[in-house]
């Protein structure tokens, strides 16, 4: 199957994250205007109709990057957001549950991509104990906020991050979250069970850090000797090879690759094609 249902929209099943796209420590503007507006309608060109981007990417270069490269936007082009975070003047990543930030964060949103609805806003969780005080906030709570602004039509479905299963379990009853966006991976499997949940639910999974851990001394898809090895026999690179396994996992499995450069995007997008055989999928799970 190459496309699954994101709430009512059938999206190809490789996407576009446009975490990649600002500066680092997706901060400041980035090291390439013209190439990051050229990824993004490249990216559009082969078919990737579910961009997923956050106001707190730049912030804001992200969503402007965006508005610069597609609005008006492709009448099948399905923009994802998420809230719940925001950064300060050095970069940091801070939470931001409250009610009113979550939505100031949504109208913030609809004003940096210029549209008068979000496709589908993920609420972002965070660890009670990295967060302050404040920003305690029970998921109920959070969850009411975001239906509200979906009833009052700024938001066309709702969606959830970092969560764990009985966090989903609770926004599949009190929200009807049509997505979770969960950190998997063939080097980290530990969220299989919310996995199993969507699946239960016919809920589109989309993993974050899909080719192992963005931070160092973490595991990596591509460092895999095994994964390596697949990669030599078929003829692609060990990204591809990661990628094309997390497409194998299940139907429900949406990709949201990000880079800025357009020949990463290139490979990204031609993982599609690439099949791999029970021998490999097999020598790839022995290999973890």
């Amino acid at each position: 199957m190459n496309t699954f249902p994101l709430g009512p929209v059938d999206v190809n099943r490789i996407g576009f994250g446009a975490m990649q796209l600002p500066g680092p420590g997706v901060f400041g503007p980035p090291r390439n205007h013209e190439e990051a507006i050229a990824v993004l309608r490249r990216a559009v060109e082969l078919g990737a109709n579910h961009i997923d981007t956050a106001q707190f990417y730049g912030p804001e270069v992200a969503n402007e990057l965006i508005r610069e490269a597609l609005h008006p936007y492709p009448d099948d082009l399905l923009l994802v957001s998420k809230v719940g975070a925001t950064r300060d003047d050095k970069g940091a990543w801070l939470p931001a549950s409250r009610p009113e930030q979550l939505r100031s964060a949504v109208e913030d949103n609809l004003r940096t991509l210029h549209v008068d609805q979000l496709g589908v806003v993920n609420l972002r969780l965070h660890a009670e104990h990295d967060s302050a005080p404040d920003q305690r906030v029970s998921l109920e709570d959070q969850l009411s906020e975001m239906v509200s602004l979906r009833n009052e039509g700024k938001v066309a479905n709702i969606g959830i991050s970092t969560a764990n299963v009985a966090q989903v379990e609770v926004a599949i009853t009190q929200a009807g979250v049509v997505c979770v966006q969960n950190a998997f991976s063939l080097v980290d499997q530990s969220d299989i069970a919310t996995l199993e949940l969507c699946r239960q639910h016919n809920i589109a999974y989309v993993p974050y850090f899909p080719l192992g851990s963005a931070f160092p001394g973490m595991p990596k898809v591509t460092a895999n000797t095994t994964v390596q090895t697949v990669a030599a026999r078929m003829g692609a690179t060990p990204a591809q090879v990661g990628l094309a396994w997390l497409l194998n996992q299940s139907e429900i499995i949406l990709l949201i690759p990000g880079t800025s450069s357009l020949a990463h995007l290139e490979e990204n997008m031609n993982v599609a094609d690439l099949v791999l055989s029970p021998e490999d999928i097999a020598d790839l799970e022995r290999a973890v």
